[in-house]
């Protein structure tokens, strides 16, 4: 299955400094043994289309071999250090799974 999170980051936190910690934390994540792969992202510079929206500040996309997998992540502590450390940063955040 496939976890996709975009982040749109408060304005006081979007600064090359505070962008730097959070793709550290990004970075982090990958480490948790449940995740199978992904990566994450900024929005590409493609041409701008009504149907395209680059309001976000990242994306993150992750896989799982089981949806057992994503559930124990969700609960996982190093995910939730990530929650805890970085929640007060986001302006939104917007979560879709795919199976």
């Amino acid at each position: 299955m496939e976890h996709h999170v975009y982040f749109w980051l408060k304005d006081e936190r979007n600064n090359p400094e505070d962008r730097a910690v959070f793709e550290k934390g990004l970075d982090d994540l990958f480490k948790v043994d449940l995740v199978a792969g992904g990566h994450w992202s900024v929005p590409a510079k493609v041409e701008i289309r009504p149907v395209v929206d680059q309001s976000w500040d990242y994306a993150i996309t992750m896989t799982f071999h089981t949806l057992e997998d994503h559930d124990a992540y969700q609960v996982d502590p190093d995910h939730q250090v990530f929650i805890q450390s970085f929640k007060d940063w986001w302006a939104n955040v917007r979560v879709s799974d795919l199976a």
